[in-house]
Order: structure tokens, then C-alpha cells, then sequence
């Protein structure tokens, strides 16, 4: 069984989460914390054998005592986050284990995630060394530009083809994601992904799930807090009675 370290950047400012006293993924939702309901995604997992949340320097003694509890029962490493999410995750890295056979990073903001759609994205880079979760675009895409008195306006309609929305948890080989941000020299990706692409290696796309959506804003909130009671769970024995809730199967 190959083995997977999973790095969950939650050291982001959250300007545009429009609240100053929390930043997104400390927030509740539904009565816990969004990263804890992230984490837990991946620490139960047979193959995951590192878990590591990576927190702003600044809040990472707040996090110790405010989490002490969820942290004493569950199997995650803190590490101090950088001024961006590549510097996040290059941090992340160096503490990866020497014998780990895949890195996975997803967004700690990002809680709405099920079993089933880990599952494919870590056999789609067992198979290739390396893949995302992604959505084709299926609105009708602008681009807007600010006109001479500083408000908005569309520049030119984008041909949508072939464009797909990325989303984590992204999956690379261990030594392909090392070498991806050995070559990174300051590049500021957006995602790994990027940065993966840079150095020639094909990324495998697995058909993404628009509930995996990101927590950036309020409404973003508001939307996984609707969403929660709808996302896919494991097949249990309940499960088997002839009336069970389709959902679950």
C-alpha cells in the first residue's frame, strides 16, 4: 500500500472572509471547526500517515490552547506557515517524512470533502504521479477590466473551452512535488499544480465535485452550512436495510 502525507495550509490572512476576529478555517461550521472537520478527512485514513496543519506564526500558540482538545486525539503535526501559500507549503515539505510515496495537499478551508472523492484522487496519481480534482466551466466567462472612473466593465468574453475550476486535494509523487518547488526560485504559484506543471510533468484531472467548495467568504459559509447534511458517507451496515437513505450507499 503506497503510502501519503497530507498538508493542510490554513496560514492565510482571510482578507476576504470579512471577519476580523476569525480567520476562515477557525470559524464553526455546524458547531466545529472547519479545519478539524478537514482533518479529519484524511487522519482516519488507513493511508495517510502524516497529517500537517500548517498555521501562521502568529497564531500558532492561540491554536495550541484553543485546540488543545481536538489535538491530543488527533495524529497532526503544527508547522509554521510563510508570508504565502507556496512559501506555506515549501515549510510544509521539510517535514515531510523520508519515506512517504505521496504528498497531498488540500485547503484547510475546504471542508466539504468525502471519502469516495479522496479515494479517486489518490488512485488517479498512483496511476500517473500526479492529479487534481477540477470542474469544466460551465458559465459564460468575462473578462472585466476598471474603465476610466474606476468602475467595472467587461473587456472581451473568454471562450470556455477546455477551461476547468481546480480544486484540492492535489496529489503528486513525493520527489515530483520536491523537485516542483526546488525548481520553484520564488515563483509564486496559485496552487501546486502550477508549479507541478513548470517542471513538464502531465497532471491527471479526476472529474471534481462542485460541493467541494472553498470557504473564502461569508457566503461561502452560509453555502457549506446548507451543504453539510448532503455530503456523500461511507456505506455502513444501516445502509444495508431496504428504506436506507440512498445517499449512503
Amino acid at each position: 500500500m503506497n503510502t501519503f502525507a497530507v498538508i493542510l495550509p490554513a496560514a492565510g490572512k482571510s482578507t476576504r472572509f470579512g471577519d476580523a476576529r476569525r480567520k476562515k478555517p477557525f470559524v464553526e461550521l455546524r458547531g466545529r471547526p472547519v479545519w478539524v472537520r478537514t482533518a479529519e478527512a484524511f487522519v482516519n485514513r488507513e493511508d495517510v500517515v502524516q497529517t500537517l496543519v500548517c498555521v501562521a506564526a502568529e497564531d500558532v500558540d492561540w491554536f495550541k490552547e484553543k485546540y488543545a482538545p481536538n489535538l491530543a486525539f488527533m495524529n497532526v503535526e503544527i508547522v509554521v506557515g510563510g508570508d504565502s501559500r507556496a512559501d506555506t507549503v515549501q515549510n510544509a515539505l521539510a517535514g515531510v517524512g523520508a519515506d512517504v510515496d505521496f504528498i497531498a495537499v488540500h485547503d484547510a478551508a475546504r471542508p466539504l470533502i468525502a471519502k469516495n472523492w479522496v479515494d479517486a484522487v489518490f488512485a488517479a496519481a498512483e496511476k500517473s504521479g500526479a492529479a487534481i480534482p477540477a470542474i469544466p466551466l460551465s458559465s459564460t466567462v468575462k473578462r472585466v477590466g476598471h474603465d476610466q472612473a474606476g468602475g467595472d466593465q467587461i473587456i472581451e468574453t473568454v471562450d470556455r473551452r477546455g477551461l476547468w475550476a481546480a480544486q484540492t486535494p492535489q496529489v503528486f509523487k513525493r520527489q515530483v512535488l520536491l523537485d516542483a518547488y526546488a525548481r520553484r526560485d520564488g515563483f509564486e504559484a496559485t496552487d501546486e499544480a502550477q508549479l507541478v506543471e513548470r517542471i513538464g510533468q502531465s497532471i491527471a484531472v479526476v472529474p471534481g465535485w462542485p460541493m467541494n467548495l472553498k470557504i473564502t467568504t461569508q457566503d461561502d459559509l452560509r453555502a457549506a452550512e446548507a451543504l453539510l447534511g448532503a455530503l456523500p458517507q461511507e456505506k455502513s451496515l444501516g445502509s444495508l436495510h431496504p428504506f436506507a437513505d440512498e445517499r449512503f450507499l
